[in-house]
């Protein structure tokens, strides 16, 4: 079962990915992926192209998403897996999630404006696939593009993280929500790339403790974000808090993310695999 080229993490024009939704199926096909999940932020539009285009090419296909959520002072994303995409409370919640993305916009190019970096609004809606979708990603191209920075990874770095000028604060779901949401549409819910995120050790085991009451099923063990040695530490948690584990990429586009899809590294083999509930 650990065997399969398992990729249940990426992104598409549909929210910040950089290419269309078949096209990211097709990239994943010819990197041999055997079962992919596409996992837009907070939307589902992109799931039929990518799902027509999987049967296509015979590449299994799990409909996800990825949900935004404040978690103490921070954000951190829920996946969720196999969800129904006609489901009316995850499509009503995540209706919900995405109304603030416009008014965050505002206020993250007021902010970069207030330094000296005209014109950023404009310059990210260039970038954007989805208008209702706009995130920090599209001002990072778009920042790039102006010489702000010589990658994504810095403009995050220097501007868009926590702390830094461009930074704008923003409530998203609830983790009971997200969780509540992906389970009510069949799904199972995984937390994302957990490396990403500064909490300590004690909020760590709060989020993963509060995310297994809730009914959560898994966490992304290797992952994009992750060195080998936090896939050996979110291993550790998988087992401490009996959770399944899952192997993604977080692919965003060929220019702006760590690895290519089918790339994470293996998970270790003691771990039970999250598709070993999708195949």
């Amino acid at each position: 079962m650990n065997a399969v080229n398992a990729d249940l993490h990426c992104h598409s024009t549909a929210s910040d990915g950089t290419l269309a939704p078949a096209a990211v199926v097709r990239r994943a096909h010819a990197n041999g992926v055997d079962l992919l999940a596409l996992t837009d932020h907070d939307e589902l539009l992109g799931l039929p192209e990518a799902a027509a285009t999987a049967a296509e090419l015979g590449l299994r296909f799990v409909p996800g998403v990825e949900v935004s959520v404040s978690w103490l002072d921070q954000t951190v994303h829920i996946v969720g897996l196999g969800v129904d995409p006609s489901n009316a409370a995850l499509i009503a919640g995540l209706d919900q999630v995405r109304s603030g993305r416009d008014g965050r916009a505002a206020k993250i190019a007021a902010e970069l404006d207030r330094i000296g970096i005209h014109g950023a609004l404009e310059g990210a809606l260039r970038y954007v696939g989805n208008p209702a979708l706009i995130s920090r990603a599209h001002f990072a191209r778009f920042l790039v593009e102006a010489g702000c920075a010589k990658n994504v990874h810095d403009v995050f770095l220097h501007y868009l993280a926590r702390g830094k000028p461009g930074y704008v604060e923003h409530v998203w779901a609830t983790l009971e929500d997200a969780v509540g949401w992906i389970k009510g549409a069949g799904g199972l819910a995984v937390i994302a790339h957990p490396g990403r995120y500064r909490l300590s050790h004690v909020e760590m085991d709060i989020l993963f403790d509060k995310f297994r009451e809730l009914g959560g099923d898994a966490v992304e063990v290797a992952c994009g974000a992750h060195d080998g040695g936090q896939v050996l530490a979110f291993a550790r948690m998988a087992r401490k808090f009996g959770l399944m584990a899952s192997r993604a990429s977080d692919f965003h586009g060929p220019e702006d993310s760590p690895i290519d899809l089918g790339r994470a590294p293996p998970l270790p083999p003691d771990l039970t695999p999250v598709w070993s509930r999708l195949i």
